[in-house]
């Protein structure tokens, strides 16, 4: 089961990547009374720290194809300015705990990142493109590494999750447990070009037709699908795995859930052209157990508890810390 966080910065101690943060260099500490955007106990949290994380944030967005609106932008600059803040607390009070950070631990998490890259030259390239050094990498992964060991010792270790607790859950959201009907079926198509006309359909069809001449004389599906279906599932013989109602065109869907378990299906006709589908299984509509979910159930519901102590924990950190914020839109 996925968390269901409804905020994009929901955890404030995040896995490290290189293109998710930059560290001030020596001119732009020169130029910290001018570049920064917050002063947490005379700590500085520089304009650059601030506008990476929004371009991080930004290219995430327009990855999944949503281009952010100005008032979405305007909140996810407050969102990634406490996430700054709270980060900038959690490492201060990491030190005043003693923490120490063993020093392989921080080459063990630089080997992985240099691992992304094809080569070393490719990595240091990258680093001279963001201005920055092999030294200034192990700092910030020192940072990172000291505030996850500290909420591991503080918070993390001091959550558990009772069984009573666990079950309670599962019991008040019977629906988050429901499994609908699911039809595990292979396919054969042949594609039909949208422009084509009834000439060229009927060729396309009959290709089709030859195919499930074949099947009809025992010919093995897998191995019909492997060689002449267009779809990417011929690789694996035609397999599209397991789907419910909703996932598939209408015409797909129908034919799919109404054959038996080993039946192929007359030519169905769909946007995409022409199939022979043949059902491998079929699961009933069902309910999981509790004992099947209980292990994952657990460990969602503690990291929502280590989520919410961990915010709390941070604001109680801000109401004795001396915070100074800012402005963060462009002059």
């Amino acid at each position: 089961m996925q968390s269901k966080h409804g905020r994009y910065f929901g955890a404030l101690v995040t896995a490290l990547a290189l293109v998710s943060f930059a560290l001030p260099t020596p001119a732009a500490q020169k130029q910290a009374s001018k570049d920064k955007v917050a002063v947490v106990n005379g700590s500085v949290i520089t304009r650059t720290d601030f506008d990476t994380e929004i371009s991080r944030v930004r290219q995430q967005f327009s990855s999944m194809g949503q281009p952010l609106s100005s008032i979405q932008l305007s909140e996810i600059k407050k969102e990634v300015l406490e996430k700054l803040i709270g980060r900038e607390l959690l490492y201060q009070t990491s030190q005043k705990k003693g923490i120490k950070v063993d020093e392989a631990a921080i080459n063990e998490q630089l080997t992985a990142l240099k691992k992304r890259f094809p080569g070393e030259a490719e990595f240091n390239n990258a680093l001279s493109e963001m201005n920055l050094s092999e030294a200034a990498i192990k700092s910030q992964l020192e940072r990172n590494v000291a505030i996850k060991e500290f909420v591991d010792k503080e918070l993390v270790q001091k959550i558990t999750i009772s069984d009573k607790e666990s079950k309670a859950y599962y019991e008040s959201n019977p629906d988050l447990f429901k499994q609908p009907e699911q039809v595990q079926a292979s396919h054969i198509l042949i594609k039909i070009d949208p422009q084509a006309d009834a000439s060229q359909k009927a060729k396309t069809r009959k290709k089709i037709e030859k195919i499930r001449k074949r099947l009809q004389k025992g010919e093995d599906f897998a191995a019909l699908a492997k060689e002449f279906s267009q779809c990417p599932s011929n690789a694996k013989g035609g397999d599209l795995g397991y789907f419910r109602r909703g996932q598939m065109v209408p015409p797909f869907e129908q034919a799919a859930f109404t054959l038996k378990p080993g039946t192929i299906s007359d030519i169905v006709e769909t946007k995409f052209g022409y199939h022979l589908i043949k059902v491998i299984d079929k699961k009933a509509a069902s309910t999981i157990s509790y004992k099947e979910v209980k292990e994952q159930l657990e460990q969602h519901l503690k990291q929502e508890n280590i989520q919410k102590e961990l915010t709390l924990y941070v604001e109680q950190l801000k109401e004795k810390a001396k915070v100074e914020i800012f402005p963060t839109d462009d002059p």
